[in-house]
Parts: structure tokens; sequence; C-alpha cells
């Protein structure tokens, strides 16, 4: 299967293709440090899958990447591969389009059959986070919506209604909406304690 790494530190990506080259039945195409870059990249050598952190310096996501990448006619699918494993970021990533999440902690051998599974079109998770999200599942707490949590996000950056509502493309009145119903299902007042609540429940991680 023809494999793409976006990745933007030169090391991991060096050490992807070191441990990859021993897979005889993975050929890596291509790799690219950030959005832009992998999105001509996947467009030139058209791969089968694309190991995608979310992490990419200053620019455009991992998340927007993938979207963009599932957007393109007959894309190719999407492995995410990051450190980050909080439920915003699997959310996020599986809204975009991301058919699994796989964590650079997982053993060589997870991430060599999650690369097979993904370009056979399968839905793969690292076990640690199918593990906390089954332990969601049984106790599932707050149902955040996509949207709510991207309020969160913001909050937790230290955004105000206005800026919130620039970003999202959405009214201030709508934020404050959002804000009630996030309230309510964090059992808080403020937003201070829904950014301190939602960090804790590992909901959301601080900018």
């Amino acid at each position: 299967m023809r494999l793409f790494l976006v990745d933007d530190h030169p090391v991991v990506r060096a050490g992807l293709v070191a441990l990859l080259g021993g897979e005889d039945d993975i050929e890596i195409v291509g790799e690219a440090s950030g959005a832009d870059e992998a999105l001509s990249g996947i467009a030139a050598h058209r791969p089968d899958v694309v190991l995608m952190d979310l992490q990419l310096g200053d620019g455009i996501d991992g998340v927007e990447a993938t979207r963009r990448i599932r957007a393109l006619p007959s894309p190719p699918q999407v492995l995410v591969l990051t450190t980050y494993e909080t439920d915003a970021d699997v959310m996020r990533a599986v809204a975009a389009g991301a058919t699994g999440y796989l964590l650079k902690v997982c053993p060589p051998e997870e991430l060599f059959q999650g690369i097979r599974a993904a370009a056979r079109g399968e839905s793969v998770l690292s076990a640690k986070v199918a593990t906390r999200m089954m332990r969601r599942l049984r106790d599932p707490g707050p149902a955040l919506s996509v949207r709510e949590v991207e309020i969160l996000e913001l909050l937790a950056s230290g955004a105000g209604n206005r800026e919130i509502a620039r970003r999202l493309f959405i009214t201030e009145a709508t934020v404050k909406t959002h804000l009630v119903h996030i309230y309510g299902k964090l059992g808080v007042d403020t937003r201070t304690a829904a950014v301190t609540a939602a960090v804790e429940r590992r909901l959301i991680r601080l900018p």
C-alpha cells in the first residue's frame, strides 16, 4: 500500500521512514511538514493512506488538513498518529473524516496493523484511546457536542464571546446559548469552572 507521512518534525518523519521501511507491503511515497505541502503531495502521489499528526506548526492543524484531504476526489484514508488523546482531539479528528486514531507511544506492530486496517477502510483506535472510549460509554458523563467542545477550547485560549463568534462564524447570541448548555452539562456556572471541569475530565486540553 502507498503511504504518505504528515508531521512537522523531521526527526519523527525520519524515524517513521526507518521503522516502516522494513515492511514489504508498505511503500512511503511522500512526506510533508504542513497541510499545504501535504495536499499538493497527496494530489501528486495518490497514496492509499495518509499518516497525520494533529499539530502542524503555526499553519492549518491536522484536523483541518484531514477535512481537506477527505474532500478530495477519491481521497486516501487518513490515520491520525499523535501524542494528544483528549476526547476533543478524538472527536474533532473523527468528525473531520479520519478513519483511525493512534498514539505515538503505541508499539510498532500496532502501528503496522493500524495502517493496513486503514487501507482496508476499517476503523482503527489506539488501545489506550479505545479503553477510554469504552469507559466513557459505561460512564458517559456530560454529552458535549463537537461545537460545544470547540467553544470550550476557545474559552481555554482566553477568547471572549465576540471572538468565539467570529472564529466559528456564529452570532454572539448563539455562543451564549451554547455556554448555557455547557454550564448545565458540566454542572458549573462560570467560564473558568467550565474550562477547569473540561480539562479535568479530559474533554479538552489547554493550549
